[in-house]
């Protein structure tokens, strides 16, 4: 797509479509980048890396939401300096121009359409709309169907694709049928760098809390208990969910659950309470990867798993107090 609009914009005199070519070109570097990081993401857990390389798809995720957001500064930032030449720059050659003489022009006068486009290159745009459009559809959907971070941002580079060939047929069809109709192709190009902006910096935000492990979502969290609820009641005994929490790493969900169970539960039973939440959540859930779960008597309160600040400085200081112990003198009173 971007050989074909780059030759019909060459061919066609279409400045539109040539920057609607290279922007494709961006396109395919973000498939590439999807590509790679989705691939590499589903690789099985190791002993250096525990909890897979869903990482991987999120920093995968940073770098085309990144391209993405300085697409769109950059679209913006032309699309003002092509408005500031044409209303102020061109506006000040005309006076100048006409102070210099005012009747050297007459009969020598050439309209926009003149040296525009060839409305021709109409078609190539619109070709590039139906199927960008297409693109981004088919795109959307698995990465919802997977909670793909990096293909929701792949998708959203189709639909900004597919917007910046409306923005080039406007301009081609606008440039052919007005007179002076060379604004609109700024003005179209500032409207779709506002929306390329706004969506790079919502993905980019969305990639940003993945890295620093960001907890799952209500719709997550909804399916995972769900699921859970399911394989419990099957076992007939009084067990509970108390809890479900977990981070998103990528495709891959880590989930952990908390399940109450009657008193005198021995560790033979959890292991297969366990087993059986494990294999019913992996199996009802789509992106599970991990499923860890902790017990807890019947009336116990849920202990929290992070060690206290001040514990931590507490037990520094019993070190300390032992370690001057050790180094007093045989005489004294230690012995």
């Amino acid at each position: 797509m971007a050989i074909g609009k780059g030759i019909g914009g060459w061919y066609f005199n279409s400045q539109a479509l040539i920057a609607d070519a290279f922007h494709s070109l961006t396109d395919l570097i973000s498939d590439i980048m999807t590509l790679a990081t989705v691939s590499f993401a589903l690789k099985k857990p190791t002993e250096r890396f525990p909890n897979g390389y869903g990482k991987i798809e999120s920093m995968g995720s940073l770098g085309v939401s990144s391209l993405l957001l300085v697409g769109g500064l950059l679209m913006g930032y032309h699309a003002l300096d092509a408005l500031y030449a044409q209303f102020f720059l061109d506006h000040a050659e005309a006076l100048a121009h006409a102070a210099h003489g005012h009747g050297h022009g007459h009969g020598h006068s050439h309209s926009h359409t003149d040296l525009g486009p060839n409305v021709n290159a109409a078609w190539l745009a619109a070709a590039s709309i139906l199927i960008k459009e297409w693109l981004y559809q088919a795109t959307m959907k698995v990465a919802k169907e997977r909670k793909s971070s990096v293909l929701a941002s792949n998708a959203v580079h189709h639909r900004i694709d597919s917007l910046t060939a409306v923005v080039a047929l406007a301009s081609i069809t606008g440039s052919h049928f007005l007179d002076n109709a060379s604004w609109l192709d700024p003005v179209g190009g500032l409207l779709v760098s506002i929306m390329v902006i706004a969506a790079g910096f919502g993905n980019t935000r969305a990639a940003l809390t993945e890295l620093v492990d960001v907890g799952l979502d209500d719709e997550v969290k909804g399916d995972i208990r769900e699921a859970a609820e399911k394989a419990l009641a099957l076992r007939q005994e009084r067990l509970s969910l108390r809890g479900v929490s977990g981070l998103k790493s990528g495709q891959n969900l880590l989930a952990e659950l908390t399940v109450e169970v009657p008193v005198g539960t021995t560790v033979a039973q959890t292991a297969r309470i366990e087993e059986e939440l494990r294999g019913i959540v992996g199996a009802e859930v789509r992106g599970i990867r991990r499923v860890k779960v902790r017990f807890v008597e019947e009336g116990v309160a849920e202990q929290t798993e992070f060690v206290e600040k001040d514990q931590s400085l507490e037990l520094e200081k019993h070190e300390h107090h032992d370690h001057d112990h050790d180094h007093e003198p045989k005489g004294g009173k230690a012995l």
